[in-house]
């Protein structure tokens, strides 16, 4: 596929056509959400196959639903959004005698969109919400281990949108590789860090600005005034979505340790609760592909080999050794080490440690001995223990007594913070990460006397301004 003449049509229709208006906007979101609603079978039907096992529910919340709600959340605030913004002038004088500053929200063209496989629709759609809100054109690079969905997307967006609009390009790793590397106005990547480090390399050869989605090891800290079963149905329901395969998933739990018991007997009850049987449950997702079942399954092996006590939470006689998709039950780790390499690197999956704490500052600082991660989620009623997690913590966003819901809150921005990502979008933050703010100072039209003082030949007038600007 000829990749830098898609860009350079899309970027020639961008001159050619100027800033879209916001009918135009909103007739390009009307037909994002129209492909969703009209397809949700057919992409129930595609993650299907492309997991071995997603129930269609899993598919319509979060893929389906999901992408919509943004859509229309874009869809009824892009005018107040493209406003032209008054600010102050400086100094003050100026906008007395008639002088204007104001900041313009400009598309800045073609942005390239590198979305994942775990959430494949959602973390393609999603991102338009705020492309399109912003009057931008799009090419979209989706995951090549989800090529059912891929390709489905393809046809959907070929069916709805011209190529000068929003393209798709499909392929591998190489594909990938090239399509990074091409001169976008702007980028977006949800990925592993570990990619993100090549694509951002291949950015910069052509300066292109980027906002980067990743994950991390993203903890639970379990408070001591916290009802330990709500937050391990709470805690538990989000590390079962998707098998935990969410960049937001709970990474680990740091629970007192006077509560340990009971957080693992609330654990086995709400998993008990929720899947009754797994193995042929079409409620419980599969792992993606043999590759990340056996780095999930290597990790828990690791930790059982260098002492950590491993509880699996799997119904009564289900046997998941021989199976026919590549199902792991939900699997809590014991007190792990920092040696274990389920405490090194991103689960993604539904493994869960959990580690134990003598006192909160012993908890807030193993995680700031860390990598700052995208979430992190506080459990508890303690209003001044919960604002020294808040204040001593620093992550890419936070959900209290509950896990990974700010993400759905379209007024909030989402994004992470060093190694878990940089840039944010959503809502009104996504519109503005996607739009270049143009600065505009319109100068008084009469050429006044405090003007002319700032020119040669210099007199009293600028002295005296001098001294009374350079002090404290």
């Amino acid at each position: 596929m000829d990749m830098q003449g898609i860009l350079a049509r899309q970027k020639a229709a961008h001159i050619r056509d100027g800033a879209p208006s916001a009918e135009q906007r909103i007739d390009r979101i009307d037909r994002c959400i129209k492909l969703l609603i009209d397809n949700r079978t057919a992409i129930e039907d595609a993650l299907n196959a492309d997991f071995g096992s997603r129930s269609r529910e899993t598919t319509g919340v979060t893929d389906v639903a999901g992408s919509i709600g943004p859509l229309k959340h874009a869809k009824e605030n892009l005018r107040k959004w493209m406003r032209t913004e008054k600010r102050k002038t400086t100094p003050a004088i100026l906008g007395l005698f008639g002088a204007k500053a104001e900041v313009r929200y400009q598309p800045k063209g073609v942005v390239g969109v590198i979305s994942p496989w775990n959430f494949p629709v959602n973390l393609t759609f999603a991102p338009l919400a705020g492309i399109l809100a912003a009057g931008n054109r799009a090419m979209i690079k989706p995951s090549e281990f989800t090529p059912a969905t891929s390709e489905l997307m393809k046809t959907m967006f070929a069916s709805a949108f011209s190529e000068e609009e929003i393209a798709v390009v499909t392929g591998g790793p190489e594909i990938g590789q090239a399509f990074a590397a091409l001169p976008f106005d702007h980028m977006i990547f949800t990925g592993a860090t570990s990619i993100a480090r090549h694509v951002m390399r291949a950015a910069a050869e052509n300066l292109v600005p980027l906002t980067l989605e990743l994950g991390g090891k993203s903890p639970v800290i379990l408070g001591k005034s916290a009802d330990v079963s709500v937050a391990a149905a709470r805690v538990m329901a989000g590390k079962t979505l998707n098998a935990g395969q969410i960049c937001l998933a709970p990474d680990y739990v740091l629970a007192p340790h006077d509560r340990m018991d009971s957080f693992v007997e609330a654990a086995r009850a709400s998993v008990a609760k929720m899947y009754p049987t797994i193995k042929d449950n079409p409620d419980y997702t599969s792992i993606v592909a043999q590759r990340h079942y056996d780095r999930i399954t290597g990790y828990i092996e690791d930790a059982r080999a260098k002492g950590a006590k491993v509880v699996e939470l799997s119904p009564p006689g289900e046997d998941f050794r021989q199976q026919e998709h590549r199902k792991i039950p939900p699997t809590l780790i014991l007190e792990p080490t920092d040696e274990m390499k389920v405490m090194q690197e991103e689960i993604f999956g539904p493994v869960l440690p959990v580690k134990s704490y003598r006192t909160l500052d012993e908890a807030v600082a193993y995680v700031n001995a860390h990598d700052r991660p995208l979430g992190l989620y506080y459990f508890g009623a303690d209003a001044a223990e919960q604002e020294k997690v808040l204040n001593a913590t620093t992550s890419g966003g936070v959900t209290v007594n509950d896990v990974i819901f700010h993400v759905a809150q379209e007024e909030l921005p989402f994004g992470g913070i060093g190694p878990a990502g940089m840039g944010s979008y959503h809502g009104h933050d996504g519109f503005k990460e996607f739009s270049h703010r143009k600065a505009v100072f319109s100068q008084l039209k009469k050429d006044i006397g405090p003007l002319q003082a700032m020119r040669p030949p210099y007199g009293e007038a600028i002295r005296k301004y001098l001294s009374g600007a350079i002090k404290a």
